[in-house]
């Protein structure tokens, strides 16, 4: 008489999925396994600091004083310029002084004695033209300055970012205020504008 097999039959449950625990071979790999869409961190796994220079420029948020000090040094020079140019147009300090000593000196020349042409010449006309030339050198450096601001960026390092527009504005100023300052000078200087007075001649 045969006898049955009554032990029930070892069956897979294809519902159950193997854990981590149970295949760690599997999850080996998947630890290791690198996700090509994630970011990469700043420091590496094994806490080595990474030094500044690895980081790239555009990771680096921008020093607000740096942002503060751009354009200062050329908008200082502009601003120099037109004072210079208002300086010219205006008569500075220097001019008079240099123009009383002129006339100091023509008085002292002719004290003993003249023409009253070489007066005029030495006590009024040279006092004149002094003063014309301390302002044509106020005007040619404030005509220099101004230029010089504005042909500053296309020389040297490359700017990142372009010449504020009131730099170039004032620097135009300074420049067109020089310019004039130089006109008037040299008419002055050459008596183009008002002649030296002539003497009238003694009735006799």
């Amino acid at each position: 008489m045969r006898h049955m097999n009554t032990t029930p039959s070892r069956t897979t449950d294809l519902s159950k999925t193997a854990s981590p625990a149970d295949d760690p071979e599997k999850s080996t790999v998947d630890a290791v396994t690198e996700d090509p869409t994630a970011t990469p961190s700043a420091a590496p796994a094994d806490g080595t600091p990474v030094a500044a220079d690895d980081f790239e420029a555009d990771d680096l948020e921008p020093d607000p004083f740096t942002e503060a000090r751009h354009g200062v040094g050329a908008g200082a020079t502009a601003v120099v310029s037109a004072a210079l140019g208002i300086v010219a147009l205006t008569g500075a300090w220097s001019g008079r002084v240099a123009a009383e000593r002129e006339t100091l000196m023509g008085q002292i020349q002719t004290s003993g004695g003249g023409s009253p042409a070489q007066q005029i010449a030495e006590i009024y006309g040279d006092a004149w033209h002094t003063t014309a030339l301390v302002n044509g050198v106020f005007a040619l450096l404030a005509l220099l300055v101004g230029v010089f601001v504005l042909v500053r960026p296309a020389f040297g390092t490359p700017a990142t970012r372009p010449q504020p527009a009131w730099i170039r504005a004032v620097a135009l100023a300074g420049v067109a205020l020089g310019t004039l300052g130089v006109l008037i000078s040299v008419g002055m200087y050459f008596d183009l504008f008002l002649s030296l007075p002539v003497a009238g001649t003694p009735a006799g």
